[in-house]
């Protein structure tokens, strides 16, 4: 046993060579290794948050944007109608006051040729009279 006590106390000695020279700065490294990469991932999801807020943003003033054409395009849809509806009730208007004057011409033009023919017609009268006493006259 007396034989082993220098083993052991060289086996001791070894252990805190190796301790104080490869694995003190072994976990170091590995500390600070862990610090970064921890480090990094945090920044990694902090960007990723931040991308998050950005895309829900424009995604917001995107549907924004497109509520606004949406807007317009309605708008000028109704202007349009509006429009059109008029642009009817004149036409409309006009149709009715062609019809109303070529109502008044074919009225005045039928007083006319009723006139025309209230005066041809005695006229006839009396021609169609005179040739038929003619006719009498000569054939009795």
């Amino acid at each position: 046993m007396l034989k082993a006590i220098p083993t052991v106390c060289l086996f001791i000695l070894v252990y805190f060579y190796l301790k104080a020279m490869l694995f003190k700065p072994l976990e170091k490294v590995l500390a600070e290794r862990e610090k970064l990469t921890e480090g990094a991932r945090k920044t990694a999801e902090a960007s990723f948050a931040a991308a998050e807020r950005k895309q829900a943003e424009y995604e917001q003033k995107f549907a924004a944007a497109r509520a606004e054409v949406y807007k317009l395009q309605e708008e000028t849809r109704r202007k349009w109608l509006d429009d059109q509806t008029n642009q009817i009730a004149a036409a409309r208007q006009a149709t009715e006051a062609n019809v109303k004057s070529a109502k008044a011409q074919i009225q005045a033009e039928a007083e006319l040729a009723r006139a025309s023919l209230s005066a041809t017609s005695s006229q006839l009268a009396e021609e169609i009279a005179a040739t038929v006493l003619a006719r009498r006259g000569r054939a009795a």
